[in-house]
């Protein structure tokens, strides 16, 4: 005869209710893994919209806000000079009062690129949400 414990089962089993957390664990780091390599990759870059060589000019009667930089490396926008260092908050207070928030930005060729990149990430940084690059037609 079988010996019946006090809660009326045969032997002295017990359930074993515990969760397998290590799928988890090991998915989790995959994701990890994926979202560190992939973020890095997608903050480097400045997207623009550059116009086509062979696109047609545009109309002078619209309004377009502009921003150049001259062959000194100083910064304008439309016509106005600002400093390098108060075109994000210039830029905001721009942008603030339209409702196109879509900018053409033009440098002179002997402007050193890395001047170039930091006025564009200063742009981008403003909260612009298009940014046309101004270019010279090619010559035949």
């Amino acid at each position: 005869m079988a010996m019946i414990s006090s809660s009326g089962r045969a032997g002295d089993r017990r359930v074993m209710a515990e969760i397998n957390v290590t799928p988890l664990v090991d998915v989790m780091l995959v994701l990890l893994i994926i979202f560190m390599v992939t973020a890095p990759m997608l903050t480097q870059g400045v997207d623009v919209n550059l116009p086509q060589a062979s696109a047609k000019a545009m109309r002078g009667d619209e309004e377009r806000l502009v921003i150049t930089v001259d062959a000194n490396s100083r910064v304008f926008v439309g016509k106005q000079p600002v400093e390098f260092n108060r075109l994000g908050g210039a830029l905001k207070e721009i942008i603030a009062r339209r409702t196109d928030r879509q900018v053409f930005f033009r440098a002179d060729r002997s402007v050193p690129y890395g001047f170039v990149v930091k006025v564009i990430a200063e742009i981008r940084n403003s909260g612009i949400e298009k940014l046309g690059m101004v270019t010279e037609p090619l010559e035949r």
